[in-house]
């Protein structure tokens, strides 16, 4: 076999704060939305698997939440995730976007990354360089060139696909030898109702007061084919919030904004299901269902 023949498979996955632009690029790489991306922080709250499908290599990218100070039972829950899935990958990526100086929890992350770093090659990544003009980029890769050893440095920007292929390459590089572990075609080996709940989530955060976003999680409760039609799919959801106050913001003036939210998302599910579908919202209270054990598990965390 020659090394043009050899096929590798296996793991990478994002890291670095909230909001460094880890789904983005991961949407870029699979070139499909498969983790929502949002303004706020902490958007991110499961570890979305993505597939990059190259004839010479399969890429499973795992979009992970941004490491942070937790400061509820989710937010601890969150950061177990991102160290769980540090352990099991093959390649890490560290997210830092061009815009932003690097700060105390750039660092805190990369002194955790360095026990990581031992066994498996770490990627410096600067991310959104469409942002700032290219001198700020140089600057802030050599910023970043500080803060530790990593096996390769790359600036990106999702939105522009610039240098997205070189990325691809770089993390390919670093795979084992490998036949595909998924089959042709597949994009993320996600459940369809959590990627529809995500999606409706994703529509809730636009345009909400900053303390919200933390409060929102969606849970899809049925999702069937409408009896007789083989075109529709009916699917009912409740968005959940911590407190009256929030359903009232989510649910806005007589009933506007969550039809506002109800068809941005379903957009977004219709082409995702390759179907029209009818979908049916609504909105629940779990008080501080963030620090409750009981309610995380019944919320799927």
């Amino acid at each position: 076999m020659t090394s043009s023949d050899v096929h590798r498979s296996g793991f990478a996955c994002f890291v670095g704060r909230p909001n460094a632009g880890k789904s983005t690029l991961t949407n870029s790489l699979v070139g499909s939305k498969v983790a929502i991306t949002s303004s706020k922080p902490q958007t991110t709250r499961h570890a979305i698997r993505g597939i990059v499908h190259r004839p010479d290599a399969q890429l499973i990218i795992v979009d992970t939440p941004g490491l942070h100070r937790p400061r509820t039972l989710l937010g601890r829950r969150l950061n177990d995730l991102v160290y769980e899935t540090w352990s099991e990958v093959d390649v890490v990526g560290f997210c830092v976007p061009a815009d932003q100086k690097i700060g105390p929890g750039d660092r805190f992350i990369a002194e955790q990354l360095k026990k990581v770093a031992r066994r498996t090659p770490v990627l410096g990544i600067v991310t959104k360089t469409d942002l700032v003009p290219r001198e700020r980029v140089a600057q802030q890769l050599l910023a970043l060139q500080e803060v530790m050893d990593f096996a390769e440095l790359v600036p990106v920007s999702a939105v522009e696909s610039f240098q997205v292929d070189v990325l691809s390459d770089l993390l390919v590089q670093q795979l084992p030898e490998g036949p595909q572990l998924y089959p042709d075609g597949e994009l993320t080996d996600e459940p369809e109702t959590t990627l529809i709940a995500e999606l409706i989530r994703e529509a809730a955060l636009e345009g909400v007061r900053d303390e919200l976003p933390h409060s929102l999680a969606v849970t899809i409760e049925e999702m069937v084919p409408r009896e007789g039609r083989d075109d529709l799919v009916d699917v009912h959801a409740v968005v959940y919030v911590e407190r009256p106050s929030q359903k009232s913001i989510v649910i806005g003036k007589g009933g506007e904004r969550l039809r506002a939210v109800g068809t941005q998302a379903r957009k977004h599910i219709q082409a995702l299901l390759g179907s029209k579908i009818y979908l049916d919202l609504h909105v629940k209270v779990a008080k501080d269902w963030q620090r409750d054990p009981r309610q995380l598990r019944k919320l799927g965390f």
